[in-house]
């Protein structure tokens, strides 16, 4: 089942072209590791799939929804781990994600996935503590959590790995490869050929704003 389907996305900044006609299909299951150098064009093509960014040109479908015309009804299906964790440093790990739940008016279940998540990505401990005293991390793993935390059909990763220990990196793939095993589609943008490749089912390479590969 395909769960994202982009057609010719085209970005201009200014008058400069970032993307020029990217195109690219993720089904489920697909755990897709989007290669390129820095420049590449990756960090534009997910945010603009995140629909954080809207392109000059193109099409964008998740989960069947036409994303530019309903960008609030296909954000319910995507979960998107950027640069900045998107995480408020003076509440508690827990206030984190049970204000993300209120945020997104998630249902009830999904509150009580909290003290899994948790435990998942191995912040039980820490849960009463402050954001602002965690590592880059500790950070970046209580992120992955949030974003999981209202079951997202397509993932999309910006650069996750970058800055992590080695534990946290391996917390990190174990997570995302048991997501993509669940019928879920990432698509995770990288310059790296080694740490988060575990698991990996495609490759796909941009060059100069192109899907090439």
């Amino acid at each position: 089942m395909e769960l994202l389907i982009a057609r010719e996305i085209s970005k201009l900044y200014g008058m400069r072209p970032v993307l020029r006609g990217a195109s690219l299909t993720l089904q489920a299951g697909d755990f897709a590791a989007l290669l390129g150098a820095n420049g590449a064009g990756k960090t534009t093509l997910i945010r603009t799939l995140a629909t954080l960014m809207r392109p000059d040109r193109g099409e964008i479908h998740i989960c069947q929804t036409d994303a530019l015309a309903q960008p609030d009804r296909a954000r319910r299906f995507i979960g998107a781990v950027l640069h900045q964790p998107m995480l408020y440093p003076d509440l508690s790990a827990r206030e984190n994600l049970e204000f993300h739940a209120r945020l997104h008016q998630l249902p009830a279940e999904h509150f009580g996935r909290i003290e899994s998540l948790l435990a998942e990505v191995e912040l039980s401990k820490r849960a009463r503590d402050r954001v602002r005293t965690f590592s880059r991390g500790m950070q970046q793993r209580l992120t992955i959590a949030r974003v999981l935390l209202h079951q997202p059909k397509v993932l999309l990763l910006d650069e996750p790995f970058t800055g992590l220990d080695q534990h946290s990196a391996d917390i990190l793939s174990n997570l995302l490869n048991r997501h993509a095993q669940s019928g879920a589609a990432i698509l995770m943008a990288t310059h790296e050929l080694g740490r988060g490749m575990d698991g990996v089912t495609r490759r796909i390479v941009m060059e100069d704003g192109k899907v090439t590969g």
